[in-house]
């Protein structure tokens, strides 16, 4: 297959997961190379997703691999067999890629849960509240590149919004929802979202309140998406210059306890509810 020279998150880990493979198994690239009977450059550029690779090529490495999971095999070849084109690349070459990688991880995730410390999720975002964030971090950019991150970002809503949602768990702590990103009118109609959203029978909201004693946070911003099988999960957090995927097992294991002890120190669904009502009040 021909080389990438901007390949998708999803395209790199795909050759990430198969490198990890390789190196449990004790094999050197030139080694693996030899199987597939192409060089050791064609060899590297897969495992970096720069090149494709297919199904009939990736069964043949999981087998000499020794790779008896049958389940991530599958997953691995619905990664690489891939064609569908979806709405994020209309984006391409127009936003940051990060964007359509997040669209993209958005769009094939079986699941999503975001611990909130500073700004509201961004699938819970009103039109307003995300234009007045983005032109605030933003001050340079002119209104039309304000609009395209707005309407991506309205766009990305359809995980949760559209006909066929996936599992949604947010942890949002009080401050969130207390700082005014835009005005009283934008900041009430953004808890009213919030709100509506929480009565979804595949959505969960939960609050931590400033009230809560022993809490020290989740470090930043958090999202957690479901990959087809655990071992493809990936944890996105905010970096000092961007968007950070990790995706070593380690690293998903010590998120996943960690989301687990935030959520099981805030507020009962209901209850967080009745706090943001009361906020909402106050506005």
């Amino acid at each position: 297959m021909p080389a990438r020279r901007n390949p998708t998150a999803r395209q790199v880990r795909l050759g990430t997961e198969l490198r990890r493979l390789r190196e449990a198994a004790g094999l050197k690239a030139t080694e693996a190379a030899a199987l597939l009977g192409v060089n050791s450059v064609q060899m590297s550029q897969i495992e970096s997703g720069i090149a494709g690779v297919s199904e009939q090529r990736l069964r043949r490495l999981a087998a000499n691999y020794a790779c008896s999971d049958e389940a991530l095999i599958d997953a691995l070849v619905a990664i690489a067999t891939d064609r569908r084109r979806g709405w994020w690349e209309e984006y391409r070459g127009v936003l940051p890629a990060a964007y359509q990688d997040l669209a993209e991880l958005d769009h094939h995730a079986r699941f999503r849960k975001d611990v909130a410390v500073i700004h509201v999720p961004g699938l819970l975002q009103t039109e307003e509240y995300a234009r007045a964030l983005f032109a605030y971090m933003n001050p340079e950019f002119p209104d039309d590149e304000v609009g395209l991150r707005v309407e991506h970002r309205m766009r990305r809503r359809v995980v949760i919004d559209g006909p066929d949602p996936i599992p949604y768990e947010t942890v949002i702590h009080e401050a969130v929802l207390r700082i005014r990103v835009a005005g009283r009118a934008a900041s009430r109609a953004q808890l009213d979202r919030i709100l509506a959203v929480s009565e979804a029978d595949h959505v969960t909201v939960q609050v931590i309140p400033f009230a809560l004693d022993d809490f020290a946070g989740a470090g930043s911003t958090m999202v957690h998406l479901g990959g087809a099988v655990p071992r493809l999960d990936t944890v996105v957090r905010d970096a000092p210059h961007g968007t950070a995927f990790v995706d070593s097992e380690a690293q998903l294991e010590h998120f996943r306890k960690l989301f687990l002890r935030v959520r099981e120190a805030a507020l009962p669904p209901e209850r967080s509810r009745d706090l943001i009502h009361r906020l909402m009040k106050e506005l």
